[in-house]
């Protein structure tokens, strides 16, 4: 059975017992613990916390979600995914143990013409909590499964909550039995090999308390209503269907491997355990990174970005282990002997990229049950072939890095590269392990595993900390409950600025409180609004908010929350306002003015920069406030300074001719249909608003505000472009009067330039350009004058350096010198000594008094750090004693202090510490 089909079966089954299906919610969510949806009862979290109240009492979905704690092991085994489907059943208050049990007994067992999977019911055992004689007695006594078959698990295995104070309860969990050949008998207890888990059953009936691991919590008591919260694995149960032994033999991850062979001429399964490790990196990893751009995320230096490049990049170091793009040849060759060559033939040294083809057949894969995969197509496939040439760059100037390293080894007679330079490597320049070992063979040369396995080991251990100390209870919304239940509130702003409303309710501290007088900062809720809530990229609306007996109240920011109640944060200016007061809201009119000028302003930037560029150049975010725009956007290089002239005549064209604004709101699918541009990675509700400017030439779907027509925009000034990630790039622009003030500014400029040059105005440029380059000439003879006396005074340092027991001291003072050109020298003179037990420390003195500057800089050799002399070390010794601080790696480290006469016992400290 296919896995669509086993998604579809699954939904169906829940939908025929009365539950609702929920699509699949975008693998990003707010949520201040979560980087990715990691389970399939994420998105119902505010309806499990009783932030709102649930739509339905019976739910089903099948959730995307990725896991990366454990991205190293991906590969090694064959358990471990980062990215799965999680089929899933819930009840919010209705059904509880006896019914979860039989809906997933039924599924699982009944036949395939009743609609269920037809698994052999004596394949099943399941498992239950160490108390929980409800749940066992319903396995035993109503579904008929024999009390031998039925195991019970302590809080580890059998207890579930969301990590944090919350909900929580017993579990009962599914097992299937593979046979004897996939290890010993006695169910779950004896082996989860043989025994693999493929559903849990969640009670969700208890509250916890705080504390750490699985079982480090109190249960605080019950919870007021029992829920539901289930998942089925759709992969587990897709090896179960299809006869395979794992996951990356089903139907989904098989053909990336098939095509991955094709692709470097080596064989899945064909002996080699570090080549299939490498197959399955490969699937598994694009799988995940096409799901993540489809749902919006780049790659990037941090968060979200970082662990989609790092995906991205394991994949691509994979398929250049595997020979994709090498000379390979041989028997293992797939069509070796064939006709096939020349430059047409697949990996055959051509060196072209290799992932675009492979996260396209992800696409193929995956659409039946995500076809916004396949809208997306084009744009999920740049951004990946993106990163693996950007990839390209960092493996070359890594391998620069590496034979100098090994050089440097060499030259020591030393057979092991150290772990510190693996790290280094791996670490700053992205240089993957795998690499550095592979290179380090083909040059006779070990590395040393250990030290750098440690070095990582305290990278991870760091990084788990912060993760835990990020880690935080759930904002408690309750105070908005009431609110959230009650319904939407009523936004007016479209039509009015100022609105007859009622106080539902006043918050101040995370409490509700009946008034508030002159001088509180709170929280004020209104059945209805004219205010604009910040979101979509455009700020939130200020203004006022007043009654008839001269209460005011200046509202200074609109946020929503569960995306349908109003908060207006306020200041009490005047009078006392109450609970139930009837009010006058009002928008500040200039405010909302200049905010239509921003918003109205990013659409015409977003329509020309289509034209220049293509319609791959989709939006990326956006901000607009009065008067200001920034747009960011997809692209693979920065903007020409024509390409850049042309956008803002593009804009303010659209501008003159003055088009119509119009809004209106429609389905989703007729809007799309209509050509109507989505931000992408955005989810969108069935009935989306509609905003369209000139016809064709914009429109897209937006909740934010508008001009009427485009002449109100203003003129439109470019003021900066400039990249903000990967593949993103990021346009500036001053709308409106802004504009117009920028402009004058820069008339302003170019005259006093004009004056101060004697020149035409028009002759500026010309002249500028002269005498920058007068400059940059008279900087580079002061460079090579200042580089000959910094030679100068270093050629004596090696003949005056100390002995301090078996290390080379090389110290000195090197004036004249910034940062740069002191670590220049550094590793200089570290190369010259790179066979000894040596470390370089230099010190660059300038200015007196308040002005007095002290950069200085230590280098070590390889045989200083073999011997447990690392230079960050040493720097943290000295920074204090020169007034300042420092940091870097046990290779090189330098700083900064204010204070050069510590300079002489800081060489001392560094003696000292050697010794």
């Amino acid at each position: 059975m296919q896995t669509h089909e086993i998604r579809k079966r699954f939904l169906d089954h829940f939908i025929k017992a009365g539950h609702t299906e929920v699509p699949s919610a975008s693998l990003l969510l707010d949520d201040p613990n979560l980087l990715f949806v990691n389970a399939g009862m994420v998105p119902f979290k505010p309806y499990f916390l009783g932030e709102q109240t649930p739509p339905f009492t019976r739910a089903t979905s099948v959730q995307k979600c990725v896991r990366t704690l454990d991205i190293d092991e991906v590969g090694i085994t064959t358990r471990h995914n980062t990215f799965f489907q999680m089929a899933g059943n819930f009840s919010f208050g209705d059904y509880f143990k006896r019914e979860a049990i039989n809906f997933a007994w039924t599924l699982l067992t009944n036949s395939l013409e009743d609609g269920g999977y037809g698994i052999d019911p004596e394949k099943l055992w399941p498992t239950v909590y160490l108390d929980d004689d409800e749940a066992e007695a319903i396995w035993r006594d109503e579904i008929g499964v024999p009390a031998e078959r039925i195991q019970r698990r302590g809080m580890k295995d059998n207890y579930w909550s969301m990590g944090v104070p919350g909900p929580c309860g017993p579990c009962s969990e599914i097992f299937y039995d593979r046979g004897p050949e996939y290890g010993v008998e006695g169910g779950p207890e004896a082996d989860e090999d043989r025994y693999i888990e493929i559903w849990n059953l969640v009670f969700m009936q208890n509250v916890r308390g705080p504390g750490g691991a699985k079982d480090g919590y109190e249960i605080l008591g019950p919870l007021p209503k029992k829920n539901i919260d289930t998942g089925m694995g759709v992969e587990r149960v897709a090896c179960i269907l299809q006869g395979v032994d794992n996951v990356y033999e089903t139907d989904l991850l098989k053909p990336i491997i098939d095509l991955a062979a094709e692709l470097t001429g080596r064989r899945y399964g064909a002996g080699s355990h570090a080549d299939d490790v490498r197959f399955r990196v490969i699937a598994d990893h694009a799988r995940t990174s096409a799901m993540l751009i489809g749902d919006g995320v780049l790659p990037g230096n941090d968060g979200r970005g970082y662990v989609l490049r790092r995906l991205l990049r394991r994949v691509v170091r994979s398929m250049r282990l595997l020979g994709a793009g090498s000379e390979a040849s041989g028997p293992d060759r797939i069509g070796a002997g064939s006709e096939a060559s020349g430059p047409d033939r697949i990996g055959a040294g051509d060196n072209q990229p290799t992932m675009g083809a492979i996260i396209g057949k992800v696409i193929d894969l995956m659409a039946p049950s995500y076809p916004e995969l396949d809208a997306e197509r084009a744009h999920i496939v740049d951004v990946a072939v993106g990163e693996e040439s950007s990839f390209a760059k960092t493996l070359a100037a890594g391998s620069k890095l590496f034979a100098d390293a090994a050089a440097a080894t060499k030259k020591s007679s030393r057979k092991t590269i150290s772990g510190s330079d693996a790290f280094t490597l791996h670490d700053t320049y992205g240089f993957p392990i795998d690499l550095t070992l592979e290179m380090a063979a083909e040059a006779g040369l070990e590395v040393d595993q250990e030290g750098f396995s440690a070095l990582m080991a305290e990278q991870k251990q760091r990084a788990k900390a912060d993760a835990n100390a990020r880690k935080t209870g759930h904002a408690d919304l309750s105070v908005y409950r009431e609110f959230l239940d009650r319904g939407p509130t009523e936004f007016t702003g479209f039509e009015e600025l100022v609105s007859e409303a009622k106080v539902l309710g006043l918050v101040a501290d995370g409490n509700r409180i009946p008034a508030a007088a002159a001088g509180q900062e709170l929280t004020v809720v209104l059945d209805r609004t004219p205010l604009y809530a910040e979101s979509g990229g455009q700020m939130a609306d200020v203004g006022t908010i007043t009654t008839s007996s001269g209460v005011r109240l200046a509202v200074t920011d609109v946020q929503k929350v569960g995306k349908s109640v109003w908060l207006h944060k306020v200041r009490v200016e005047e009078g006392e306002i109450e609970e139930g007061d009837e009010v006058l809201a009002a928008v500040d009119t200039a405010w909302r003015h200049g905010a239509t000028q921003g918003h109205s302003g990013t659409h015409m930037v977003h329509a020309a920069l289509r034209e220049v560029l293509g319609p791959n150049a989709t939006q990326a975010g956006s901000l607009n406030r009065p008067g200001y725009l920034r747009f960011d956007f997809h692209a693979n290089g920065p903007l020409t300074e024509s390409q850049r002239r042309e956008i803002e005549e593009i804009s303010n064209a659209a501008v003159e001719a003055n088009y119509q604004v119009n809004t209106f709101e429609t389905g989703l699918a007729e809007a799309k249909a209509m050509g109507a541009l989505a931000l992408f990675g955005e989810n969108y509700g069935d009935v989306v608003r509609v905003v369209e400017i000139g016809g064709p030439f914009s429109m897209e779907l937006c909740g934010g505000t508008h001009v009427a027509s485009s002449a109100q925009i203003g003129p439109i000034t470019v003021i900066g472009e400039s990249s903000v990630g990967s593949g993103v790039r990021r346009v500036e622009a001053y709308v409106g009067m802004d504009s117009f003030r920028f402009l004058s500014k820069e008339r302003a400029l170019l005259a006093a330039l004009s004056s101060s040059l004697r020149v035409p105005s028009e002759e500026v440029p010309g002249r500028v350009e002269q005498l920058v380059t007068k400059l940059r000439e008279a900087e580079k003879e002061l460079a090579r004058v200042r580089a000959e006396q910094a030679q100068a005074a270093v050629s004596g340092l090696l003949d005056n350096a100390t002995t301090v027991g078996s290390t080379l001291v090389v110290e000195g003072r090197v004036p004249g010198l910034d940062a740069n050109g002191l670590r220049s020298i550094a590793t200089d003179l570290r190369g010259k000594i790179a066979d000894r037990q040596a470390v370089i420390a230099l010190f660059s003195p300038s200015g007196e008094g308040a002005d007095a500057k002290v950069p200085f800089v230590i280098a070590t050799t390889a045989g200083a750090r073999d011997a447990g002399i690392k230079a960050g070390d040493l720097v943290k010794e000295v920074a204090p004693i020169v007034g300042g601080r420092g940091g870097g790696k046990p290779d090189l480290a330098q700083g900064a202090g204010t204070d050069p006469g510590g300079i002489d016992a800081a060489l001392r400290r560094i003696r000292e510490f050697v010794g």
